[in-house]
């Protein structure tokens, strides 16, 4: 009985693809591989000029619950996801980057998790790998709940690990600004404005990939897109963005170190 419940409810996942040849096979594979099976996978590539949109039209053509989407031109990640956003059939909505791995049981626990909870918005916690998908060892917990002006100071909403109650937003308000950098994070804030706060299931449930060649410049690049995002987004006066900057750096240094 508790299966039946749980599985009525499909669950639409939003990846954007660029030049994702490298990973997007074992990226589909983390979602047919779900135990959780009442999902539809929208794969929407923007433009890319690798073999990833013929790797993608053969997994289209295994399940049909694998769904490529193509841009006409160009646009970046945030109308690429916010394309997806626009596609998507589910009474559930969450996101998953073209690199990232999940834990099997990822969606069913999630999906158990805001039914109890009852919740507009749920994030996981997760964990660090090297290129190959391995992980090493660095683990980042999430809090039990946060609000927004927690939020300013903290961005351990990671992507890949979001899910959001479509039956108590609207599109509109997951829709991510068109900005080079940051938009995610954005969003997070934006929707953390419309509910009191963002559930944090503390498990590990998602695997972020990432590079030792590119830490150093991503550290650098990170800095000056929150900085951004306080300035240029949040419109945050000088005094309070430098207050919630320094918070970031140390909560950020404590997930990467």
């Amino acid at each position: 009985m508790e299966k039946i419940f749980i599985e009525k409810d499909l669950i639409s996942i939003i990846v954007p693809v660029y030049n994702a040849e490298k990973y997007i096979l074992d990226t589909i594979k983390t979602v047919v591989n779900q135990t959780y099976k009442n999902w539809e996978l929208l794969l929407i590539d923007d433009c890319s000029d690798d073999n990833s949109v013929d790797l993608i039209k053969k997994c289209v053509s295994r399940d049909d619950r694998v769904k490529l989407l193509l841009n006409k031109k160009n646009l970046g990640a945030a109308i690429t996801r916010n394309n997806g956003i626009k596609n998507a059939s589910g009474r559930y909505i969450c996101f998953l980057d073209a690199d990232d791995l999940w834990d099997k049981e990822k969606l069913k626990k999630q999906i158990i998790f805001m039914k109890k909870n009852n919740c507009t918005f749920s994030f996981t916690g997760y964990e660090f790998t090297d290129e190959n998908g391995t992980p090493k060892g660095k683990k980042v917990y999430v809090p039990q709940k946060i609000n927004y002006k927690q939020a300013l100071k903290n961005t351990t909403i990671w992507t890949s690990t979001v899910m959001f109650n479509m039956d108590k937003i609207e599109k509109n308000d997951i829709y991510m600004p068109n900005i080079k950098r940051g938009q995610d994070t954005a969003t997070w804030w934006k929707v953390l404005k419309k509910v009191d706060y963002a559930y944090g299931m503390n498990e590990i449930l998602s695997f972020y990939r990432r590079s030792e060649k590119t830490l150093s410049s991503n550290k650098l690049i990170a800095l000056k897109r929150t900085w951004n995002l306080y300035r240029n987004v949040e419109n945050l006066n000088i005094f309070f963005s430098f207050y919630n900057f320094c918070f970031y750096c140390i909560n950020a240094l404590r997930r990467r170190i």
